[in-house]
């Protein structure tokens, strides 16, 4: 089965019980492709991420997606009727016409992936987007809610009865929010579940046991510094037992708006020296903290709003580290926590009742051993990864069975890939006037069936777009925010190191700024290259080059170029590159190397050339590059991607 994963945000470092799902399902088999609307708000990534073999694919910039809706309205293909209906239901604020966009990019790619069924985690704008896709390309989708999403961010009890009645079932993380998600939905009741967020407990090897001893018991909390985490209270309550002359130390570890505030009634309080905010860590480092942790606090209570926790991940990673708990009876956490076997729950905003059980196990080293081992034991018996995502299957599976009656067929993975050897080009940023008569290159090589991939690693927003240009955005892929860019580079160093290596020893080196940038590029194109295997990666201008040439050594893939009249690298380092090119384009006749090497004309510079240029903008007709060219160009294409050996195979047929 191939899944879609559907995010309105991904990753997101607090969400582990996301990847923990998705790497369990891909252990058993499944095939997953993960969609993200958003771009994650950090560089932050958790070591796991890297375990998980499914591509993550962001939306394009919006003016692109406003580029795609104007051609679905011209084209029929854009849920004009749902758009209408919600809009008018539901007012602006659930803004149908960015929902429906969002939809229409990733139902044209889940269908080109072979996806066969879409999971929504948390019933909130994501799931309301999940609606339009459905819609617009009639893959089935389901969700996950979770409390705080359905409670109060999708802000609307009708919509959700909408969201609930359109999804082919619902997985509910606690037997509090499945009651309470029924109540709202009755008529949607019976496809309402209870599914357990579950822990890999690989990643917590089995503890030592061991009394503490004479070394001061810390106390370590961990979430956003948001008003439901309680962590003011939580502040208070060591206040209270620094006032009991206890001795102890209390990390929380997250951030958030609440930071300034928090840091403050530290301060105010005199607990500088016990009391530490430390920020967001990466899992690993979590991880550790918990293990060398004597107890795990969580003050949650429901905020102004009406938000709150309903199953906090990390009460589940605290006591699978075998640390006793200290939390509030709140929503689902007497589901994970029971109180008096594997923790102590007091009711929220009570400082004096979490303080009193704070210093009774900083005061019981032998009640914290006791504690942590049945939280430990409690997740291994109901909490264990491969057993919580067991009713989440056979849910996926009743709904693919259904859905197979009904339309007589499966989607099948070779439907996603054709495994035909693709050309890339790499578009340093796009519109760029140094590149004028791209969409007719690309319209040529189309009408000649070369197989290009050309994808922009930066979008130029300052230039109006022209209709040429509009045509030509919705053939293009570009790169993902420069977050996700700066994700991928710091998590791969060795790499990194490895490249900049390379760099250092090579006699004429790109400038710094333009390397750095460009091997950035180079890191994510590569796991893009593979998966649409690419043989052969065309850099439009001598930028493009430094992110090819790199692309040569980490994939061996063939590569060419198109040099500009003008570029900002210097000549020796243009002679050195082009050495390592099969072929390209230059306008300079004089550095012209062999019959792989072409006078480009594509662009203009010289006054006659100009003239012709300005005219085949305008008309769409190309003046400056004949017929005979264009088909120079695409037989070469052809050879360097191994796409004429393919060809003179099948015709031999």
């Amino acid at each position: 089965m191939r899944l879609g994963y559907f995010y309105s945000r991904y990753p997101v470092i607090s969400q582990t019980f996301c990847d923990a799902e998705m790497l369990a399902l891909e252990r058993l088999g499944f095939e997953i492709e993960i969609g993200s609307v958003y771009p994650p708000l950090t560089s932050l990534r958790h070591e796991h991420i890297a375990d998980l073999r499914a591509p993550i694919h962001y939306a394009p910039p919006q003016e692109i997606l406003k580029i795609s809706e104007k051609t679905a309205k011209t084209n029929g293909t854009w849920p004009r009727d749902l758009v209408a209906r919600h809009e008018q239901k539901y007012g602006p604020g659930v803004k149908a016409e960015q929902r429906a966009r969002n939809a229409l990019y990733f139902a044209h790619h889940f269908k080109r992936r072979g996806v066969e069924h879409v999971h929504v985690h948390f019933a909130n704008r994501a799931a309301h987007t999940a609606m339009f896709l459905k819609e617009i390309s009639g893959i089935p989708f389901s969700v996950t809610a979770h409390g705080q999403d359905f409670m109060k961010d999708l802000g609307n009890d009708d919509l959700l009865r909408e969201i609930c009645a359109a999804a082919e079932f619902v997985a509910a993380e606690t037997d509090y929010s499945r009651d309470l998600l029924r109540q709202r939905c009755p008529a949607s009741a019976a496809k309402i579940h209870r599914v357990y967020n579950g822990m890999d407990l690989t990643r917590f090897p089995m503890p030592h046991y061991e009394m503490s001893g004479d070394k001061v018991p810390r106390i370590v909390s961990i979430g956003r510094l948001v008003a439901f985490k309680g962590f003011e209270y939580l502040i208070d309550a060591c206040a209270e037992l620094a006032r009991r002359s206890l001795n102890f130390s209390c990390e929380i570890i997250g951030d958030g708006p609440l930071r300034g505030d928090l840091e403050a009634r530290i301060r105010k309080l005199n607990l500088s020296g016990q009391v530490h905010l430390v920020g967001s860590l990466s899992q690993g480092v979590v991880l550790e903290k918990l293990r060398s942790a004597d107890i795990f606090a969580l003050a949650s209570l429901t905020d102004a709003q009406g938000a709150s926790d309903v199953f906090p991940t990390v009460i589940i990673e605290a006591m699978a580290a075998a640390r006793p708990v200290v939390s509030t009876r709140l929503a689902g956490i007497p589901e994970s926590v029971v109180h008096g076997e594997t923790g102590l729950l007091v009711p929220p905003e009570d400082t004096m009742a979490l303080a009193e059980a704070l210093s009774r196990l900083i005061q019981d080293a032998k009640l914290r051993l006791h504690y942590g081992r049945a939280g430990r034991e409690r997740i291994e018996q109901h909490f264990r990864i491969d057993e919580t995502v067991a009713p989440l299957i056979e849910l996926f599976e009743k709904t693919l069975g259904a859905s197979t009656k009904s339309t007589g067929r499966r989607a099948s993975h070779s439907e996603a890939a054709t495994g035909e050897h693709q050309i890339a080009y790499i578009i340093d940023w796009w519109p760029d006037r140094n590149l004028p008569l791209l969409d007719r290159e690309l319209e040529e090589m189309k009408r000649r069936h070369v197989s290009i991939v050309p994808i922009v690693c930066e979008l130029n927003s300052r230039t109006r777009s022209t209709r040429a240009m509009e045509k030509m955005a919705t053939s293009l892929e570009f790169l993902p925010d420069p977050m996700v860019i700066e994700a991928e580079w710091r998590a791969n160093q060795a790499l990194v190191q490895k490249m900049e290596e390379d760099r250092a020893q090579q006699s004429a080196r790109a400038p710094s700024t333009i390397f750095l940038r460009q091997a950035r590029f180079a890191l994510v194109l590569t796991r893009l290259l593979r998966e649409k295997n690419v043989s052969h990666v065309h850099a439009t201008s001598s930028n493009a080059l430094v992110c090819a040439l790199i692309l040569k050594k980490l994939l061996k893939v063939t590569v060419s170029a198109t040099i500009e009249a003008r570029s900002n690298l210097s000549r020796e380092w243009i002679q050195h590159a082009l050495s390592e090119c099969v072929g390209g384009r230059l306008k300079d006749r004089q550095s012209l190397r062999d019959s792989s090497f072409l006078v480009d004309k594509t662009t203009f510079r010289s006054a006659p050339q100009q003239v012709l240029g300005l005219i085949s903008q305008k008309s769409g007709i190309d003046l400056t590059a004949g017929t005979r060219f264009w088909q120079e160009w695409a037989e070469l294409l052809m050879r360097w991607s191994g796409s004429d050996r393919k060809s003179k195979t099948e015709n031999r047929k």
